[in-house]
This record gives C-alpha cells, sequence and structure tokens, in this order.
C-alpha cells in the first residue's frame, strides 16, 4: 500500500529506514537542483521562493548556513556542485580586498556574515540598529576557504588547488595575519571577536557579544593556515609565506576547557544568556574541522561536554550539524535521535513536502541531513590520515549497505554491514594513493593504483585487488 509523505513521516518516522533513505537522497537532490555548474549557489531557501521580496533578501548567510548548504557536496559524490560557491568565493574576494583595506588596514580580502548577488563584503548594520552579535564577524573568508581545500583533498586536482583555491585561501590567511593581535603574553587573538549571533554575561551582569579570542575565530584561522602550509608543500611555492604562517599558528591562543570541562565558546568561561543556543560555533573543530579528534581526547571529552550542554533542541538546520558532531564523536545512536527529530513533523523537523521546518522554510537543514547520515557511515578526517568505516553505526540500522561514498584523498567506498557489524567494503582509488582503513580498533595500510578497486572482509583482509 502506497502512503503519502507526510503520512508516512507522522506515522513512521524514523524507524522507516526507507524513509531516512529518501531523505538522504532527497537532500541531494535538492542541491543537484539548486547548484548547477555556471549559476549561483543555493541561499537559505535554495532556489525555491515564491515572494517579490524574499526571505532574507536571497543572500547568503556566511556564518553557518551556505557553507552548510554544501556539506554533502563531496562526501555524497556531488563535487561539481560546489562550483557555483567557488565563483561566489572568487567575486566575493575582489570586493573583500577593498574592504580589507577600508575597514581594517589589512592585506588580503575579508567577508562578514552576510552576502548578496553583488557580492557585498562590508559589515552589514540595519542602518545603525544592527547588533555586534551579527554585524562584527570578519570571519567567513577562512570558513569559505575551506571548502576550497575540500574540493582538492576530496578529489586531488592539483590545476584546481594551484590556479583557484591557493590564491584565495592565501589572501584570506593574508587578511587574518593583519588582523591578528598579541594579547600581551605572547599568544595571537582576534579583537574584538564575537561568537555568531550568540551573547553572554558580562562580569558586570550585562548581555554583550563582543571579547577576545572566540573559539571560532581560533578554529577557523588554525584550519585555514594548516591548510595553506599543506598547499605550499603541495605546490612547492611560498617557502617564506608558509614560514610566517607556521610562526603565527605556533603562536594562536589555544583552545581554553572551562572549570566544568566543557569547551569554551570564549577565551573566557564566560555565562551563556541561552545555554541551548542554536549555533553551535565553538564545536567548528570537531565537524565541519577536524582540530579535534581521537588524537586530542581532553578537547573530545571537552566538545562533548559542550554538545550535551547544548542539547538537541534547535531548528531544523542545527539539528542537522548536530547529527555531524555526534557521528563525529563516534555516538550513532545519539545521531539517530536527531534524525528522529529532523523527520517529524512540525517546528525543528519537516514540513509536508519535505522541506526544513523554520518558517517559512530553509534548505540548509535539508543539506545537512545526507553530510550528516554520509559521516555516521564514513570519515576520513586528514588529521588522522584514515578512512574509517562505519564510525558510528546507530543499532537502529543493523544491517544495510551503502554505495559511492567519498573518502578524502580520491577514493570511493562502498559498505555493507549485517547484524550491526562489518561485512565487506570496497575502496576504488582514483589517484593511486596509500589508504590506511579503520574498521574499530583495526587499521590496515592498502596499496592501491589509479582506477584500481580493493574489497576487504569484515576483518579488513583484501579479497582482492585488481
Amino acid at each position: 500500500m502506497e502512503v503519502p509523505t507526510d503520512r508516512r513521516v507522522e506515522r513512521f518516522g524514523a524507524k522507516d529506514p526507507g524513509l531516512v533513505a529518501l531523505h538522504f537522497q532527497y537532500g541531494r537532490y535538492l542541491l543537484i537542483a539548486s547548484a548547477r555548474p555556471g549559476g549561483q549557489p543555493p541561499n537559505l531557501q535554495g532556489l525555491w521562493n515564491d515572494e517579490v521580496r524574499a526571505p532574507w533578501s536571497s543572500n547568503y548567510t556566511v556564518n553557518i548556513n551556505t557553507e552548510m548548504n554544501h556539506w554533502p557536496a563531496e562526501s555524497t559524490n556531488l563535487a561539481e556542485c560546489h562550483e557555483p560557491l567557488f565563483g561566489l568565493i572568487r567575486e566575493l574576494a575582489v570586493n573583500g580586498a577593498r574592504t580589507a583595506k577600508v575597514n581594517y588596514g589589512c592585506g588580503g580580502w575579508v567577508s562578514h556574515h552576510n552576502v548578496d548577488l553583488w557580492r557585498q563584503s562590508a559589515p552589514v548594520g540595519d542602518y545603525g540598529h544592527g547588533d555586534a552579535s551579527w554585524a562584527l564577524w570578519p570571519m567567513s573568508g577562512p570558513w569559505l576557504c575551506q571548502h576550497l581545500w575540500e574540493h582538492y583533498a576530496f578529489g586531488g586536482d592539483e590545476a584546481f588547488l594551484r590556479e583557484s583555491a591557493y590564491p584565495l585561501m592565501k589572501g584570506a590567511a593574508e587578511f587574518c595575519l593583519d588582523f591578528l593581535v598579541d594579547d600581551g603574553d605572547g599568544r595571537l587573538v582576534t579583537s574584538p571577536s564575537t561568537s555568531p549571533e550568540n551573547w553572554f554575561l558580562a562580569p558586570d551582569g550585562r548581555r554583550s557579544a563582543v571579547s577576545a579570542a572566540a573559539t571560532m575565530d581560533l578554529m577557523l584561522i588554525h584550519d585555514l593556515f594548516t591548510h595553506c602550509i599543506a598547499a605550499t608543500k603541495v605546490l612547492g611555492v611560498d617557502a617564506p609565506f608558509r614560514e610566517r604562517l607556521e610562526t603565527a599558528l605556533a603562536k594562536l591562543l589555544p583552545l581554553q576547557i572551562g572549570p566544568d570541562g566543557r569547551l569554551q565558546e570564549w577565551s573566557k568561561p564566560f555565562a551563556e544568556t541561552e545555554p541551548h543556543h542554536r549555533h553551535l560555533s565553538h564545536l567548528w573543530g570537531l565537524y565541519p574541522g577536524n582540530q579535534i579528534t581521537r588524537a586530542t581526547p581532553d578537547l573530545l571529552e571537552a566538545a562533548r561536554k559542550s554538545l550535551i550542554a547544548r542539547s538537541d533542541e534547535g531548528t531544523g538546520w542545527s539539528t542537522g550539524w548536530k547529527i555531524s558532531l555526534w557521528a563525529r564523536l563516534g555516538d550513532g545512536d545519539h545521531a539517530f535521535a536527531l534524525i528522529e527529530r529532523t523527520l517529524r513533523l512540525g517546528p525543528g523537523g519537516v514540513y509536508a513536502n519535505l522541506f526544513g521546518s523554520h518558517p517559512p522554510f530553509q534548505m540548509d537543514g535539508n543539506f545537512a541531513f545526507p553530510a550528516g547520515v554520509a559521516e555516521m557511515l564514513l570519515q576520513s578526517h586528514e588529521a588522522d590520515g584514515e578512512i574509517h568505516l562505519l564510525p558510528a553505526l546507530p543499532t537502529a540500522w543493523p544491517t544495510g549497505s551503502v554505495a559511492g561514498l567519498r573518502a578524502r584523498g580520491g577514493f570511493d567506498v562502498d559498505l555493507a554491514w549485517k547484524d550491526g557489524r562489518l561485512s565487506s567494503t570496497t575502496i576504488r582509488s582514483r589517484l593511486g594513493r596509500k589508504a590506511t582503513v579503520r574498521y574499530g580498533e583495526k587499521a590496515v595500510e592498502v596499496e592501491t593504483k589509479p582506477g584500481g578497486e580493493t574489497t576487504m572482509n569484515q576483518d579488513l583482509s583484501v579479497r582482492s585487488d585488481p
């Protein structure tokens, strides 16, 4: 018997694995439909709008939403859907160079939290009625540049890195180098600094948004500098610039763990005015960044405590982000609980047509969903250089399979599992690089050839390697 989609969501939700698979593919479809090469990238509503004056003016909110729209591009094998975003970044950097010079006296290029079709790069202020929590945030450049590096990390296109990605990354890094200041103790920090759209209680009890060295700033700059350094080594260029970056990276203020064991959102242990705030900016280094991994257990545990404190409450896109965060923490059952929150009718869930329910509607949660599911089934952090199979498989999916996921390093991966255990994996290598494959506590190194295919059993023994 055929069941209408809304009834299917209402009656079964995430208990219907076919509905989960449908929502995964629906998110990919929406990205395919709204991110065509040669066009504009999807905004908060993708490309769907029925009003003359669109919500949010059809602009791009680049303190999370625009980036989130593109999270499934590489991991779910839609790399070509990244191209419109790259066009936006190229054009934005032109205006951003003038903004960096005029507004800050800095080199390179800068952009803030909101970008439009004409690549507005300066702070927005609602004609004098803005709030510093969103008007003062000159860090979208490093975040956008992460997508340039990810495209190279997954696909290995050195010409793209040389001709497109690295020049833009370098420009964003030049701004950051000029913008950073010494905190008086030999550490480099951003000041003034905000954590996007959030506030804290200042020592005098007043609500405030501005401090020094918000955690997200440090994570974004760490990510950008690390990838610029890596790019100079791959391309064999800019050794003096690389040395500047390495020096600055070593001086960045470390991430701070508060007295309660949580990863701090600000450099001081300020109290949040809204403990369950929808933004998770201080956890950026866990996902989509990779500064916090199993190699940093103290930070990993502090991030887990922060995520618990933030709770499972939130808008659809916030829930989508949390799926990937819990996947990075290796907790598939908690990630699945958030999938259950997504596949329900009403606020924070979906509408009858499966659009994300955030009045009037937002598409970012739809895009975050396939990225989160992919992260539950396959991870490939550059920090540890491994292809991690089924890192966050929930008990609700005891048996299944997936084909065509991508891992960094130029690999396509198929997976099958039964009774909650890996049964086989096939890894196709586009670049012929060595792969370190992990399942559970076991890791195996595999030599590959360009275009070669490696099939492994549940114990990671190689079955064939044509």
